[in-house]
């Protein structure tokens, strides 16, 4: 049998050189034999030991040296589902990461985040994903417009209101929702209602009795700190994005405007209702695509996954090519409008966030936008706006609402806050009397009409309408402020029962104690209504203070007559009878015009006090009390001060101050100190006039930092 033909075989035929004699008498092919023909097992075990040497050392270098980003590339590789098996099989075309059909250089670089993938590719991907179904998923019906994403309704979806990350200093130029500064619309007749326990929104004004609505609003800012307010425009001029004068009869709104400034009801939904559980349960989802965007919902849905999936950069620029593509479809640009607004989020832009704005109102005035896609856009946009600050922007924003949709007694609402946010009363107290003409058990509706009515001292008739609207329970009337002004209302008629409503705001976390209701405040901050001056590690200045009293009477007493105009009448109405006037040196941190002019003395005493001068959430004034008033009991509108009392002119008899359960006399030339975040009542029932000299300080256990960033009241 022929031999197999085979590599060994062939071996075995090759002919042999012929053998050669050395000097020493042996055949070469001897040698080269017994050598294994010049590839010895030991030649090639070398060999293979100097290669994989090098291969080690090349190893080691590429590490020590940092050559590769190996732990880039490894979640790049997770990333895309790098399958090594797929690699030996040549299958490289499967990590095709810039869509030109082959694994290249072009295509690591992407995977090593060297370079940014196509839109194009990012929604191919998308589309891929979101064609791929649960196994037991329900098809969406045809004629159901989702807006393509998934669970998505009203109030998650449109109305959501966007969580604010830290802001550096100088980012907000226009406005901040914690601005307390100074009101949007500086009118007595306004009500302050804003508050929360914990220091998250800046106020504009104190909250001592309640005279202006400021719901501030949004700074870009962390809940743990504020940020300095910038004031409110004169007017609001939008930008070339979004011109206001012509106010188009498209809407304009925002989104979860209810939520954003008078906080839902927390905590209490098995105290409503199951009527109310239920219809919330049945609320419908927005129907955002007109009947050409069903067609291309597809590729909707893909740019919108990667806006949900917090991909907003890759987002803007698949709703821009969407844009482009389909430049009259409302739905895409109001998805352009939502990721630009993400992306103003994640970049801290408010020029990114005007650009938002304006697509938003672009979205709006497409042709064939559907009912519900133009609520949800401009109810959008006038959150924004109000954000902003733009308060008379949002203001016509929802005006055009209510205009294009004169039945949704939710945007009435939304337009009475916005009238009260610029001290527009009289206009919110009739939105509130048209809703409550025709749903007049709308709590949200009552609780504002209720303070309309306190603020013009309509005390007794205040109260059904602030009770009734917190016993309701509906969504916007769980607020301090709400318990803050019945409980203020029900004990200026004499009624006890304000402590209950007190009580009950205490329980929902609206107030730090029955004793203690301020609205804003910093948590975990010392609390006790009287303190002894070397608690406060005030030392210096209390002594200052003390040494100093007669120079400091005998200035106050030079500028007391009135026909200095110095001395102002209280003007927060908290006074039941009498007189009682003020000469303001600083306020919120700052002097008061020229005051110290006319009292140069007592301002440099308190030069070199930054706990007192520099306290933005207080004020240094004068105080002179006539005989036969009495002061309603009250509280400061915050926890983060501590009220200094310097008696200069006391009567012997007749005059006292009520802090908590605890009351107490002044005497010339000393002070007291007690913290005005607490419940307190002042009586002046002498037979001549009482002066004192009131400082704020800083709560001394606010941080610097702190100090420097909380906002004024």
């Amino acid at each position: 049998m022929a031999p197999r033909k085979n590599f060994r075989n062939q071996a075995k035929k090759e002919v042999k050189p012929a053998a050669v004699v050395n000097k020493n008498g042996v055949k070469a092919e001897a040698t080269v034999a017994a050598s294994g023909g010049g590839f010895s097992s030991t030649k090639i075990f070398t060999w293979f030991m100097v290669l994989a040497l090098l291969g080690v050392w090349s190893s080691v270098a590429v590490v020590w040296f940092d050559l590769v980003d190996y732990d880039n590339v490894i979640e790049r590789a997770k990333e895309f589902r790098f399958n090594f098996s797929e690699v030996l099989q040549g299958k490289l075309s499967a990590y095709d990461a810039d869509g030109d059909g082959d694994f290249d250089v072009e295509d690591a670089k992407v995977l090593l985040g060297l370079k940014e993938r196509p839109v194009s590719v990012l929604l191919r991907e998308a589309k891929e994903e979101s064609a791929v179904k649960e196994p037991d998923a329900v098809p969406t019906p045809p004629d159901d417009d989702v807006d393509g994403s998934q669970n998505t309704d009203v109030e998650s979806e449109i109305q959501a209101a966007v969580p604010l990350p830290l802001i550096s200093d100088g980012f907000i130029p226009d406005d901040s929702r914690d601005e307390a500064s100074h009101p949007y619309e500086d009118e007595n007749d306004a009500i302050d209602m804003k508050g929360e326990l914990v220091e998250k929104a800046q106020p504009q004004q104190t909250v001592e009795e309640s005279k202006q609505y400021n719901d501030q609003p949004g700074s870009l800012k962390t809940k743990e700190t504020e940020a300095e307010s910038v004031p409110e425009p004169e007017a609001d001029v939008e930008s070339v994005l979004e011109p206001e004068a012509d106010v188009e009869p498209e809407v304009e709104s925002v989104p979860e405007l209810e939520a954003e400034f008078v906080p839902e009801l927390k905590e209490n939904a098995e105290e409503q209702p199951k009527d109310k559980l239920k219809e919330k349960a049945k609320k419908k989802k927005p129907k955002l695509l007109n009947k050409f965007e069903k067609t291309i919902k597809t590729e909707i849905d893909a740019a919108e996954k990667l806006r949900k999936k917090g991909k907003v950069e890759e987002a803007v620029r698949a709703f821009e090519t969407l844009v482009l593509q389909y430049p009259q479809s409302p739905r895409c640009r109001y998805g352009k409008a939502l990721a630009e607004d993400g992306l103003a989020e994640k970049m801290l832009s408010n020029d990114m966030l005007q650009k938002a704005i304006g697509t938003y109102k672009e979205a709006s005035e497409l042709p064939n936008a559907t009912p519900d896609l133009i609520k949800a856009t401009l109810k959008k946009r006038a959150e924004r706006q109000q954000f902003l600050g733009r308060m008379r922007g949002a203001l016509a924003t929802l005006e055009k609402l209510v205009q294009i949709f004169p039945e949704d007694v939710a945007l009435k609402n939304d337009l009475g806050v916005a009238h009260l946010l610029i001290g527009d009363n009289k206009s919110a107290k009739r939105v509130y009397e048209e809703v409550l003409a025709t749903a007049p058990s709308d709590g949200f509706a009552k609780v504002h009409y209720g303070f309309i009515l306190k603020s013009e001292n309509k005390i007794a008739e205040s109260i059904p309408f602030l009770r009734d609207g917190l016993e309701s329970g509906d969504p916007g009337t769980d607020d301090g402020r709400f318990y803050f002004h019945l409980g203020d209302a029900l004990q200026r008629m004499g009624d006890d029962s304000a402590y209950k409503w007190y009580e009950r705001g205490h329980q929902r976390g609206h107030f730090a104690s029955v004793w203690q209701r301020s609205l804003y405040n910093v948590d975990g901050l010392k609390a006790q209504p009287w303190w002894m001056p070397k608690d406060t590690g005030y030392m210096d200045l209390v002594k200052t203070l003390e040494r100093n009293w007669r120079i400091i009477r005998d200035e106050a007493q030079s500028v007391m007559d009135k026909t200095t105009g110095l001395f102002v009448p209280e003007e927060e109405n908290l006074r039941e009878k009498g007189e009682w006037g003020q000469f303001t040196l600083w306020q919120q941190g700052k002097k008061a015009g020229e005051s110290c002019r006319s009292v140069p003395k007592t301002c440099g005493l308190l030069e070199r006090f930054p706990e007192a001068i520099g306290c933005k959430r207080g004020q240094i004034k004068f105080s002179v009390m006539q005989p036969g008033t009495h002061v309603w009991p009250h509280t400061g509108p915050t926890n983060c001060r501590l009220r200094m009392h310097l008696g200069l002119v006391i009567p012997k008899t007749g005059c006292k101050i009520r802090c908590t359960n605890d009351t107490r006399a002044w005497e010339e030339g000393k002070v007291l100190i007690f913290d005005d975040s607490f419940e307190h009542e002042v009586w002046q029932d002498a037979d001549s006039y009482r002066l004192i000299f009131i400082v704020d300080v800083w709560h001394p256990e606010l941080t610097q930092y702190q100090r420097q960033t909380l906002s004024p009241i």
